[in-house]
């Protein structure tokens, strides 16, 4: 997937190049939208459906790259401005998808 030279020319550090739909996605989703919680690897497998034996791996990655922050058994979201937008639009994205339209008296 090509890139705009404004993000060639610039920092690729700060260009968050996660696409849609992969594991590190989900994970990224799963924790930003529960950015006040820190979880198990357990139990981000539970949120996300990915394979417990992948879970780590993938968390690993992540947490290479400054996207992820643990401390003992608990992972959550790093905190860092690359993700803050990020996390906002998730929660925001997920509280819209729970409004019940149909269901008004």
């Amino acid at each position: 997937m090509p890139i705009s030279i404004d993000q060639f020319e610039g920092d690729l550090g700060d260009f968050l190049e996660i696409q849609e739909g992969t594991q590190p996605h989900r994970i990224l989703q799963f924790l930003a939208e529960h950015s006040d919680e820190a979880f198990t690897q357990t139990e981000i497998h539970e949120g996300t459906g990915i394979k417990r034996g992948s879970v780590g791996a993938v968390l690993s990655r992540l947490e290479d790259r400054s996207l992820v922050r643990h401390h003992g058994r608990y992972w959550a979201i790093a905190e860092d401005d690359r993700l803050a937008s990020y996390a906002a639009q998730q929660r925001a994205s997920s509280a819209s998808t729970a409004d019940d339209y149909y269901n008004e008296e």
